[in-house]
């Protein structure tokens, strides 16, 4: 890695972590020995890497321990590094991630999100151009296995589509891929569920807050971040509101 710049380096350490984890799907294990080697050789990759081209700057990551001082820090890396760990332990499913993103002095910077099974990165280096939205329903990219219970009345007053896939980061790309519309959670997830594809759908143009609209946060003492909304700017306002009236059926 040549390259000092934030961004460049967020792809490539997404990509370094993205290469192992095909390397662990390789070797021939299967259930949740796949998924604790995915988990710990991914980890294993970030943590080095952070420590030899960033020392100076904080780390949050969901397979690490939660160091405080993080909260004092201008700069934090907040990685997943593997997303959608079910996904990984099915092969050949490629709907799993690697999320990396830098949050610096109260807001999101720099961020990448690998889908290394799909042989794609999707970055704020290179951010994506969502293209012009075609007719047809709006589509709703939900999890295969947990979707929010008010998601089936959003789509019957809507006529929506709903989209099921994987791992949250799958979801959000999915919106800047023009594979869905929106993209609406409210089941519980953490800080690195979804820093690195919401900064990178930001560079995209696309619209992102929490469910009911309120700003996204990071860095916080509880990086427990439950509820998120990421969509085409012209549904934010209908999804939100809706969320409003009827996020308690989540």
């Amino acid at each position: 890695m040549t390259s000092t710049n934030d961004h460049d380096l967020a792809i490539w350490l997404a990509e370094q972590a993205g290469a192992e984890l095909l390397e662990v799907r390789r070797a021939g294990l299967e259930g949740k020995a796949l998924k604790d080697a995915g988990d710990a050789a991914s980890q294993a990759v970030l943590a080095r890497l952070l420590a030899e081209y960033r020392p100076e700057d904080a780390v949050l990551s969901e397979e690490a321990a939660d160091d405080s001082a993080r909260r004092s820090a201008r700069r934090v890396w907040i990685i997943d590094p593997l997303d959608g760990t079910r996904e990984f332990s099915e092969p050949p499913r490629d709907d799993w991630a690697v999320h990396v993103a830098l949050w610096e002095d109260g807001d999101l910077v720099a961020g990448a999100v690998a889908q290394p099974a799909l042989g794609e990165t999707f970055s704020t280096a290179r951010p994506a151009t969502v293209p012009p939205r075609t007719d047809g329903p709006m589509r709703i990219a939900v999890s295969r296995s947990r979707p929010p219970a008010f998601v089936d009345a959003l789509a019957a007053k809507t006529g929506a589509q709903l989209v099921p896939m994987g791992s949250a980061g799958v979801k959000v790309m999915s919106v800047v891929r023009d594979l869905a519309d929106v993209y609406v959670h409210a089941g519980g997830q953490y800080e690195w569920d979804s820093a690195a594809p919401v900064v990178v759908a930001r560079a995209a143009g696309l619209f992102t807050s929490r469910a009911d609209g309120s700003a996204l946060e990071y860095n916080r003492d509880s990086p427990w971040l439950p509820d998120l909304l990421v969509c085409r700017p012209e549904f934010a306002d209908e999804v939100a509101a809706f969320v409003r009236d009827h996020g308690d059926d989540s």
